[in-house]
């Protein structure tokens, strides 16, 4: 009997608790105890580059060992489209010889929500970049005024990069990089500051007659490299009609390379080629940049031939038959210059 009690009494209590947990008081106050819900809700803020903006946990996150970075920098126009200028970037590094773990070092750099979106999609290493009012989405034409602002942000934020103590790879999305270029930048040689590509290569990988090409270079964070970073970036209120390439090949003719006691090395298309110049060796090349080159639709139609070539390359096991192989003609990159002046005017 004693047990009936017992058993009675705490049904009684739980009833009792139950009903205070699921219902209001007469006088319509809230209940006692209330389950509470949380709704996940994901968040992005566009960051301007300064204390407190996440950069530092951004390049930490993807730097190597020796605080060395792959910086590649997209927008809308990159992202979209059945077969995206960023999926093609990506391409390389997955059919690239030695190129696969290198993702884990690269920083993709966005400068609009949509190409954030889709590199936080893509679990990759991502930072929102501040376009301070500017409008980056859109396909930006060579040599267009928003171009030409779109370089100088880029040009701005290595910069901070640099001042932060973090040395970098500069690649734009534009590059296949078919194998681990790192083994011919010599990454751990610190007497060389600065390691450049080149539209046509002349012979000499130290001499300044080389034509220049920003779209793939290596750069050693240190007071040299601040300075002309600082000098660079300064330079662009007053180089009207320039992209920041133009600036820079302009110091470098003026001597001022040679004042700040910089150690600049060329790069040998043979290495790292492009449209303007391509290598003629499947055996040794590095990368393939797309320049020379005006559209987007253009290079990922001719980006998408050399893919191809490479893996007809990968195919082969003759040394006889890779030793003929050749790279497509870039008629899509050609066809993109026509009429060029008339749509700049």
């Amino acid at each position: 009997m004693e047990n009936r009690n017992i058993t009675l009494f705490c049904l009684l209590f739980a009833g009792l608790v139950l009903f205070l947990m699921f219902n209001q008081t007469t006088d319509g106050s809230k209940p006692l105890f209330v389950f509470q819900t949380h709704q996940c809700q994901s968040s992005t803020k566009s960051i301007k580059i300064g204390p407190g903006d996440g950069l530092e946990s951004a390049l930490s996150e993807a730097s190597m060992a020796n605080k060395t970075v792959i910086i590649a920098i997209v927008n809308k126009a990159y992202v979209e489209g059945d077969k995206p200028m960023l999926d093609m970037f990506l391409d390389g590094f997955w059919l690239g010889e030695d190129t696969r773990g290198l993702i884990s070092h690269l920083l993709l750099v966005a400068v609009d929500q949509t190409s954030f979106e889709r590199c936080k999609f893509l679990r990759l290493h991502c930072y929102k970049l501040e376009a301070d009012g500017a409008d980056f989405e859109a396909e930006e034409l060579y040599m267009s005024q928003d171009f030409i602002k779109m370089m100088w942000r880029r040009t701005l934020f290595l910069k901070e990069m640099l001042k932060r103590g973090y040395s970098f790879v500069f690649t734009d999305i534009d590059v296949l990089w078919l194998r681990n270029p790192f083994p011919r930048l010599t990454s751990f040689n610190e007497s060389i500051d600065l390691q450049i590509s080149v539209d046509k290569f002349n012979g000499d990988e130290w001499s300044q007659a080389n034509p220049i090409n920003t779209g793939f270079y290596m750069v050693r964070s240190n007071n040299r490299t601040i300075s002309l970073f600082e000098e660079w970036y300064a330079r662009r209120n007053n180089s009207t009609g320039l992209k920041e390439q133009d600036v820079l090949n302009n110091m470098m003719q003026e001597g001022f390379f040679r004042e700040l006691g910089l150690s600049v090395r060329f790069l040998d298309t043979l290495y790292f080629s492009g449209f303007c110049e391509v290598s003629e060796d499947f055996e040794v090349v590095r990368t393939v940049h797309a320049n020379c080159c005006r559209t987007i639709s253009a290079k990922v139609a001719d980006l998408t031939a050399a893919i191809h070539d490479w893996k007809r390359f990968k195919n082969l096991s003759d040394s006889n038959q890779t030793s003929t192989l050749t790279w497509t003609s870039h008629v899509n990159c050609e066809a993109s210059w026509k009429n060029f002046n008339v749509t700049l005017g």
